[in-house]
């Protein structure tokens, strides 16, 4: 076999592999758009499976607001997560900012500490955290609720933070420094306007991970009023009937916001991603 043949079949090998990769990903997604604009008898119907739309209707999307207050679980997905985000970049500014520029005891052991968090398993820390929620009163609200999701995400992001610190050469802010600036002056000013590709990828990953969480609201939340949207898909799944119909409008809903953010802000995730080219 030639070279330039082998060659051939490595590239039709590759371009078979990401097809078929592609198309893992892309026909879960269309099955789901397709099934929320389907009557239920279209859905129901085991005997004529059909890939494309007979008869296009919008009465799922309807009755997920009407029946199911699908409004009330968005509103509070929006604040919830928008929250968690807001609230966990500014911690992990701070909390980077202190371990890229500062030097103290312990510095190293934190840093461990803060990785293996990340292989504890949430699920292992549930009993405690709720025995501790009962007594102080937290259980069923939303500010318990927004507290879990910074906890969780703050050493992750902390870490991420500290690497595009360490990426900004400290010269720019003695620069500041000698110039009249503060330190937080010089921070506000010169640093955090270079480091917005990070500051955007770290509220990103705040933002769908409470977005996206449904064992902690299930667990925490039991009122209806306070239900995310993943508690609120999840309460759909009946024991003897699913609307699946409703359930994909729903899941196509919930994955609009995710899908526009990325639209507007993929320019800033790939340069925070890639960031750092450049050091002193």
């Amino acid at each position: 076999m030639s070279m330039k043949t082998r060659k051939r079949l490595m590239t039709a090998g590759k371009a078979v592999i990401l097809t078929l990769f592609l198309l893992n990903v892309i026909l879960p997604l269309y099955w789901m758009v397709i099934t929320s604009f389907k009557t239920n008898a279209e859905i129901v119907n085991v005997h004529e499976i059909t890939y494309f739309l007979k008869t296009f209707t919008l009465e799922n999307y309807i009755d997920l607001f009407k029946q199911y207050d699908y409004g009330t679980m968005l509103k509070n997905s929006v604040v919830m997560s928008v929250t968690t985000g807001v609230v966990v970049t500014v911690f992990a500014i701070f909390g980077g900012y202190g371990m890229a520029r500062y030097r103290f005891k312990g510095k190293g052991a934190m840093n461990l500490f803060f990785l293996l968090t990340q292989m504890v398993p949430g699920i292992l820390v549930t009993i405690p955290i709720y025995v501790l929620y009962s007594k102080i009163g937290l259980i069923n609200t939303a500010p318990g609720l927004i507290i879990l999701f910074v906890i969780g995400n703050i050493p992750f992001t902390s870490i991420t933070m500290r690497s595009f610190f360490e990426r900004i050469p400290a010269s720019l802010e003695e620069a500041a420094w000698v110039d009249g600036c503060s330190r937080m002056q010089g921070i506000v000013k010169i640093v955090l306007p270079v480091m917005l590709p990070g500051i955007v990828s770290v509220f990103i990953f705040a933002f769908i991970g409470a977005w996206n969480d449904l064992m902690t609201g299930t667990i925490f939340i039991s009122s209806s009023k306070l239900w995310t949207i993943p508690v609120g898909l999840k309460s759909m799944i009946g024991k003897y009937s699913v609307p699946w119909g409703t359930l994909m409008a729903g899941g196509v809903m919930a994955m609009l916001p995710t899908t526009i953010m990325f639209v507007f802000m993929q320019k800033y995730i790939v340069e925070g991603m890639t960031a750092g080219s450049v050091k002193e």
